[in-house]
């Protein structure tokens, strides 16, 4: 059994509980998921059995798109509805769509943004949210995120001295959505919190594509599972890609270098591009060669 499958991930589950929920129902020990979800979040979640284990990294690098609430008013210690109310200030004057709407416009781009205390990033070898739980906030390193699409969903609602707005966000691998909630609301001059979130959309792969965990059990049980999950090839076709013939893929699957095609000459050193043998099977991943920029080098080889 091997391929992508994409989940709809419930709430009330952590990302690891959905792959060890995957490694029990597919009787396998080869399951990894492709970017961590908070256990109160919901949505596109890819999950890579099998083979399809080998390409999680690349999966991971995609930009993702959220549909999330923010609500105005008050902050939290984890910046989202399950912490502590750390500060409120009533929303007395409205706020207004074009208030919101100046504020989103202005954090497109690149943004600078610091991981929440309540994180799995790993700081001295711990995770943020063990040194959180123990009362402890240490300095984090801030870093680059990239906000490619930010728009007002709906309007505003203003009532009992808050106000909360829904939103979609499309951005860089890495970005904490709740964090931005809180920027929104640094902006806008008050404290702020993400009231709600759900992810539309995790790369090419779409909400509405997903699978439950009731259908996959179903799927399992009338033995069609394997036909619900995406191939390492499909999953990969975002990629920059290149079909080769049968008698050099079999060097491929020796770690050939190869001649870099001057269609993809373009392309940053390291950026991963996706090889074809002739019936369509993803067989490596190949990187544009760091001192030779003519040729490319394997990073990855998917079958032997």
């Amino acid at each position: 059994m091997e391929g992508v499958l994409l989940l709809n991930k419930p709430a009330g589950m952590t990302s690891h509980d959905c792959v060890a929920k995957m490694r029990r129902l597919a009787k396998t020990k080869k399951v990894g998921h492709t970017g961590t979800l908070d256990p109160d979040v919901t949505g596109v979640l890819p999950i890579c059995l099998g083979r399809a284990t080998k390409i999680v990294e690349y999966l991971t690098a995609t930009s993702k798109t959220y549909e999330a609430e923010v609500t105005i008013g008050f902050s939290t210690t984890t910046e989202d509805a399950s912490g502590d109310v750390v500060e409120s200030k009533s929303v007395i004057n409205p706020i207004t769509s074009t208030d919101v709407e100046n504020v989103l416009f202005s954090m497109v781009g690149s943004l600078e943004q610091t991981p929440p205390m309540y994180s799995a990033v790993k700081i001295n070898g711990k995770k943020l949210y063990e040194y959180a739980r123990a009362g402890i906030e240490i300095d984090r390193p801030s870093r680059t995120i990239t906000i490619d699409e930010f728009l007002l969903l709906g309007d505003i609602k203003n009532e009992n001295n808050k106000a909360s707005f829904r939103f979609r966000v499309t951005c860089s691998k890495g970005t904490y959505v709740r964090t931005l909630a809180v920027m929104i609301g640094e902006k806008l001059g008050y404290p702020a919190h993400m009231s709600h979130l759900i992810r539309t959309k995790s790369g090419d792969f779409d909400l509405k594509d997903c699978m439950t965990f009731e259908e996959v059990e179903a799927a399992i049980e009338q033995n069609t599972f394997q036909d619900t999950l995406i191939s390492i090839g499909e999953a990969l076709k975002g990629l920059p890609n290149l079909i080769i013939h049968d008698n050099l893929a079999e060097k491929v699957k020796n770690g050939a270098v190869l001649e870099l095609p001057p269609e993809l000459a373009k392309l940053e050193v390291g950026a991963p591009i996706a090889i074809f043998n002739e019936n369509s099977h993803c067989i490596a991943i190949y990187a544009k060669h760091p001192t030779k920029q003519h040729l490319m080098k394997p990073t990855k080889v998917l079958i032997i």
